[in-house]
């Protein structure tokens, strides 16, 4: 239990003066009675509208976002635009960040929550949750990059493991990479090992989650509970 205006404040993401100015407007109900004192308790189990918007009861939010080029995969700190920058103003909940990085100029899924210890699930190598990637490269590929990155190239003194690389155009300029890793700038490193340069880079799915097709770049929706699951699959 905790006071109302703090709950509206953490979970709209505004002041505490401003969700005790919302409160004494009536603009506030707790399970359909007004509520007109900031000082109310409520819990995740009350239902609390604001302005005729439901607050979301749980404690934790899942986003998947399709992130465009040029943003920081970061929540903030940093002077350029970040993802959490893109999020349209009733998803900015306190606490926030992206789940595993993406270049600045790489595209597709990112997962945002201010759930840590999912976050740490699915970024830890031991959990083995796969993150799928199409790269465009500068030159074809042959099937001796295929052969290192399944057998788990070495990258300076650091081994990899095994990685899955599938040619998809018949150019061999175009690829599919599935990762159980995410070390700094991994999959554009293994190609340059290679001689490869990637121009672009997408990662279209993480688990056994895709990327929304429907799902424009720059823009966001929050993840089911049913589509986690399949995040967690291994």
């Amino acid at each position: 239990m905790q006071r109302l205006d703090k709950t509206i404040s953490e979970k709209l993401n505004i002041s505490r003066s401003d969700a005790k100015a919302l409160i004494k407007k009536g603009e506030v109900t707790i399970n359909s009675k007004p509520a007109l004192s900031p000082e109310l308790k409520c819990s995740e189990e009350d239902e609390v509208i604001v302005s005729g918007k439901i607050l979301s009861a749980q404690k934790f939010v899942y986003i998947m976002m399709n992130k465009p080029k040029g943003v920081v995969c970061a929540s903030e700190g940093e002077k350029e635009r970040n993802v959490i920058d893109l999020l349209p103003k009733d998803m900015r909940i306190k606490n926030l960040f992206p789940a595993g990085r993406l270049d600045k100029d790489t595209t597709g899924f990112v997962l945002i929550t201010n759930d840590g210890e999912f976050a740490h699930s699915i970024l830890s190598p031991k959990k083995h949750v796969e993150k799928t990637y199409v790269a465009l490269l500068d030159k074809p590929l042959d099937s001796g990059v295929i052969i290192d990155f399944e057998n788990g190239m070495t990258l300076g003194e650091e081994r990899l493991m095994p990685a899955s690389l599938t040619v998809l155009n018949d150019e061999k300029t175009l690829a599919k990479i599935v990762i159980k890793q995410g070390i700094y700038h991994q999959i554009k490193r293994m190609f340059k090992k290679h001689g490869l340069e990637v121009l672009e880079l997408k990662r279209i799915k993480i688990g056994n989650l895709p990327l929304d097709e429907k799902l424009s770049e720059g823009k966001s929706r929050y993840i089911t509970n049913e589509e986690l699951e399949k995040i967690k699959e291994v």
